[in-house]
């Protein structure tokens, strides 16, 4: 009698205790993200730290899987550190490694001249293709393409203490020839002007729109890289130098001058001219329009010949050409082409 009235209670007890059970597993479930019941996963509030890139990247068609070669001018330095380092995240089957020169500082020229000698699978330049450079590559059975994937400009920076308000083309190609010699021929302070630049000027807009081609005279100083080149001028009241505008405009070390065909002088920098901490921008709107003078294209330049290295070329092209890639090349302080 007593085993019969002790069931329901035992019965009952056990019906509590799996219903505390359930209940705690339901609890820990949810806390840990873990689907019961009809298994649809629990949605995610935050992204994960290996997020899926976004499809942009991703639908970039006919990337061949491997190492490749690449290197050349100096001016896709910032690409070369942020846009490549997210290329290489949201695609890791395309792997990227950069190859200094042997013997010479990195140039378009160089870099030309390293997929030509097989050295490289593809180049970056800062300049338009040569006619001798694709002479040289027709005899090697051949022929090179250039792919535009942003907007570059020359900028001319100064010493700080500068205080001519803008240079013409004019002005400035006679400064380099030697022809002005002090900033007080033109507006600045009664100071000798300190002319420095980089030995390879061989197809550089510089040498092209302002130099016209005419050699740099003797007494120009020569500096074997960018940094130099502008630490050179920040430590040198009558110093001027010319590079790629990103490189220049945010400097706190030197000041960039405005240029001009005429006097109407436009600056590669947006708005007033500010001193660090604040750093200057680049006048997008001015390189995309044309009123800055001295722009140019940063191109990848690609073998044509039906080879591997030929796939490699194209496919890091479309992948810079790409929304998310173009983004960023902007933030690196280029102009993009889309």
């Amino acid at each position: 009698m007593t085993q019969k009235n002790e069931a329901p209670a035992l019965l009952f007890s056990l019906l509590i205790t799996g219903s505390l059970i359930a209940a705690g597993v339901w609890w820990l479930a949810e806390k840990s993200g873990i689907p019961v019941g009809n298994f649809e996963p629990k949605p995610s509030t935050t992204a994960l730290p290996n997020s899926k890139p976004s499809a942009d990247w991703t639908e970039v068609q006919n990337v061949p899987p491997g190492i490749f070669n690449y290197g050349g001018s100096t001016s896709w330095a910032p690409i070369r550190l942020s846009v490549d380092a997210a290329l290489q995240a949201a695609r890791p089957e395309f792997r990227l490694r950069y190859v200094n020169p042997v013997g010479s500082a990195p140039s378009s020229a160089v870099g030309i001249q390293m997929l030509l000698n097989g050295q490289i699978q593809f180049a970056q330049s800062s300049r338009p293709i040569t006619p001798q450079e694709q002479q040289d590559a027709q005899q090697k059975g051949l022929s090179l393409k250039e792919i535009p994937i942003a907007i570059d400009g020359i900028a001319i920076a100064v010493h700080p203490s500068q205080s001519a308000p803008g240079l013409t083309l004019d002005q400035l190609r006679e400064i380099y020839l030697g022809r002005i010699t002090n900033w007080q021929q033109v507006g600045g302070q009664d100071l000798a002007i300190v002319v420095f630049s980089r030995r390879d000027l061989d197809g550089n807009i510089f040498s092209e729109q302002v130099l016209k081609g005419q050699p740099l005279p003797a007494t120009t100083q020569i500096v074997g890289t960018t940094t130099e080149g502008l630490q050179k001028v920040g430590s040198t009241p009558g110093g001027i130098y010319f590079a790629s505008a990103p490189e220049v405009v945010p400097q706190c070390t030197v000041k960039t001058m405005p240029l001009g065909t005429t006097n109407q002088f436009v600056a590669a920098y947006e708005g007033s001219l500010a001193t660090c901490p604040t750093r200057n921008r680049l006048n997008t709107k001015a390189f995309q329009d044309g009123t800055y003078p001295l722009t140019r294209n940063l191109s990848v330049i690609v073998k044509q010949n039906n080879s591997r290295e030929q796939q490699a070329g194209e496919a890091y092209a479309n992948l810079l050409l790409s929304t998310p890639a173009q983004e960023a090349i902007a933030k690196a302080g280029f102009v993009r082409v889309r």
